[in-house]
This record gives structure tokens, C-alpha cells and sequence, in this order.
């Protein structure tokens, strides 16, 4: 679409910066032209009339299993753990994402417009992580970022999917060993890769699990690794730092008990879902204040659904929910726009409603922490895909 579009006398919120009353989105070719309070219209430029709304960033989820997980359809779709092996770290989430997947409608009626799919956290490492837009047919035209990070996964997860089975890991200790060990293996591959390059005799046999924690090692993407429970979590924390690679804890939902050490690490956190049950033992403490403590802390939070365990169209309720219990509003707000597109690594196209970024917004009838408040349209690359 390359027609001008204003959007006009709405609250706006472009996240980086304060909240404009009776502002004016302008927005053409896919891409924010302008926002503020007084920017002239021009005449040629469709407009939209949005009084008494309010126009946010189309929300981001960091860390969800749209399109691979099974919801509904049973086994054809179950394809999130690929539980072969501990270590799959050559796997890839867009090579299983079904944009067709009602899931991918879901995120759209909440707002959510970018999502982090990952791998499930079966395996000690699951595979690569893709970041893409919830609209679209072709997975490979909907990507942002890809990949965006390598999936891996201590406590009760990986332990239950080879313990129960009579193989390792069955234990913390055998997740952590197995980790370094994959960890250790990618170094010496890549120093084979190297030695390569002046003797070819010297390469290896190709090795997509390797070569994909080489990007680890390299520092291209992170290691996105699910913890709940705080030792989990300071355990996660210790190997990354030994192999000094970048990381993001997924869930973080016990991290309230060390939120002065995650702090100090001024650690990405993606916390959630906080609005579900104690399903597991390594959960108990679970609680919508965790996101706010953790923020409080110095952490840079994000608020994420872990789609289909919390649903995704309530990710805003989630963020509410942490406003409702000690978040300050910017900080809820940002935990669903902002800081998830920097944790993702896609904040110079989406995230907040600032000139030149992706025309990803959303209007809706209200606040969207109230309860009444409804999402009435939702834009990606400044087409209308829901409303």
C-alpha cells in the first residue's frame, strides 16, 4: 500500500516517548511516515478517524509455539519437540510453522502482531528460534528475524521427556553436563573449521547441530534457555557466562526469589504465562507480581503468553494483570512492545510507532489494560488484517 494514510485524534502511545493526546499517525508504503500532535495531513491522504480511541505498537509475544504446537488437531501437529535427542540443536522452527494455523488469528484479535516461535523445551537444546509477523501465507515472506536465537531448556522438561525413558538426562546435573558438553563439542568443531581453511584435510563432516551453537559461541544469536525454578535459572545464567555467550532466561517464573542477582545482570527476562496453574512443581511459584519485582530489579522484562499455555489474544490481560500488582504502566506496556523487539534483536522495524519502522499498530477502544477496552484494528506493514 503506498497510498498516505492519517490516522487521526487518537490517544497515541509510541512507547519511546510520552503518550501524544489527539496525535497523528501518518503512515505509507508499509512504513511510519510521522507521529506527533500537530503534523498536517496531507490533502491526498485517506483518513481515519479514531476519537476517543487509543493507537498503540502492535504488541510483541517473545516467546510462543504458534503454528508448531498441538492445540486442537492432535498428533499432524504436534511438531515442537523434535524428541529424538537431547541435543537437536540443528533443527529449525520455520521449517514446521502452519501459518494457516488458527493460532496465528488468535494473536491478531489480541493485537499481537510479531511473535517469537521456538522449539518446545523437550530437549536440553531444541533448536532455532524465528521471529515472524502473525499475518501472512508464506512463512518465508511473514520472517523478521531468522533465526533469532537457539532454543535450550533445563528442570522438569527435560528430565520427564529421557528420564522417563531410562536415558540421560535424568537429572539437573545431566542437563547441565549435556549442555557444556554440546557447548565444548561446538568449540572444537569450529577450531577444525578453521584449521580447514589452510588444509582442507583438516574439515569436519558437515554438523548441523554444531554449526548451529556456533552462532551461540559467535555471538549471531543467543541461547534462549527455559528455566522456572530460581536455581534453574542461576544455573543458566553460570554456563552462559563461562562460554561468555548472550542469553535470555525463558519464563523466569520463580525468578522473584534471586530478582537482586538477575538484576545485577541486568539479565533479558521473558516472564510468563503468570496467568496460568501450578502445573509443575518447578512453577509453585508462579504469580502475576513476578514481572514488576523483576523490573524493580533492573531486569529487562518482557511479558510473554507461551502460547497455547496462556492464550495468545489475552497478552495484553497478562501485562494489565502485572500493571494491577506493582508494574508501572510504561514499564507493562514496554514489556510487550519495546523490550521484546530488543530482546528479539527487531527493534529497528518494530516495537514503537516511530518514523521509518514497520506500520505495525493496533487502535483500540480503550486503554488496553482495561478490561472493557476491545482491539477494533489491527495493521501489519500498514494493511488491515483485522478489525
Amino acid at each position: 500500500m503506498n497510498r498516505i494514510t492519517a490516522v487521526i485524534n487518537a490517544r497515541l502511545y509510541p512507547v519511546s516517548s510520552s503518550p501524544i493526546e489527539k496525535g497523528v499517525l501518518l503512515f505509507g508504503g508499509g512504513k511510519i511516515l510521522e507521529t506527533g500532535a500537530n503534523i498536517p495531513v496531507p490533502k491526498e491522504a485517506r483518513v481515519i478517524d479514531a476519537s476517543g480511541k487509543f493507537i498503540l505498537p502492535g504488541l510483541i509475544d517473545a516467546h510462543t509455539h504458534i503454528g508448531i504446537w498441538g492445540e486442537w488437531y492432535g498428533q499432524p501437529e504436534h511438531d515442537g519437540n523434535e524428541g529424538s535427542n537431547p541435543v537437536t540443536a540443528g533443527v529449525r522452527a520455520i521449517d514446521a510453522v502452519w501459518p494457516d494455523h488458527f493460532a496465528f488469528e488468535d494473536a491478531r484479535s489480541g493485537g499481537v502482531t510479531c511473535v517469537q516461535i521456538t522449539p518446545g523445551s523437550g530437549n536440553v537444546i531444541g533448536g532455532e528460534t524465528v521471529v515472524v509477523k502473525t499475518s501472512g501465507t508464506v512463512v518465508d515472506d511473514m520472517v523478521v528475524r531468522n533465526p533469532a536465537g537457539l532454543k535450550a531448556a533445563l528442570g522438569e522438561n527435560p528430565k520427564g521427556s529421557y528420564g522417563s525413558r531410562n536415558k540421560a538426562p535424568k537429572t539437573r546435573m545431566g542437563i547441565a553436563s549435556i549442555l557444556r558438553g554440546a557447548l565444548f563439542k561446538a568449540r572444537d568443531y569450529m577450531e577444525k573449521l578453521e584449521a580447514g581453511k589452510t588444509d582442507p584435510s583438516k574439515l569436519p563432516d558437515t554438523d548441523l547441530d554444531m554449526l548451529s551453537l556456533i552462532k551461540v559461541l559467535n555471538k549471531e544469536i543467543p541461547l534462549r534457555v527455559h528455566a522456572h525454578r530460581a536455581d534453574d535459572i542461576v544455573t543458566a545464567i553460570r554456563i552462559a557466562e563461562e562460554f561468555g555467550i548472550d542469553y535470555s532466561i525463558e519464563h523466569c517464573t520463580g525468578g522473584a526469589t534471586v530478582a537482586e542477582f538477575l538484576g545485577s545482570k541486568k539479565a533479558r527476562v521473558n516472564v510468563g504465562p503468570s496467568m496460568w496453574s501450578r502445573a509443575k512443581i518447578e512453577t509453585i511459584n508462579i504469580s502475576v507480581k513476578t514481572p514488576g519485582v523483576l523490573s524493580q530489579a533492573g531486569c529487562r522484562v518482557s511479558i510473554i503468553s507461551d502460547h497455547p499455555f496462556h492464550p495468545i489474544q489475552f497478552l495484553s490481560a497478562a501485562a494489565a494483570m502485572a500493571w494491577a500488582n506493582g508494574m508501572p504502566e510504561e514499564d507493562a506496556l514496554r514489556a510487550v512492545t519495546l523490550t521484546p523487539a530488543e530482546t528479539l534483536g527487531v527493534e529497528n522495524r518494530v516495537g514503537s510507532l516511530e518514523p521509518g519502522k514497520d506500520a505495525d499498530f493496533v487502535i483500540w477502544t480503550g486503554h488496553p489494560f482495561k478490561v472493557r477496552s476491545r482491539v477494533d484494528t489491527v495493521f501489519i506493514e500498514g494493511n488491515d488484517v483485522f478489525h
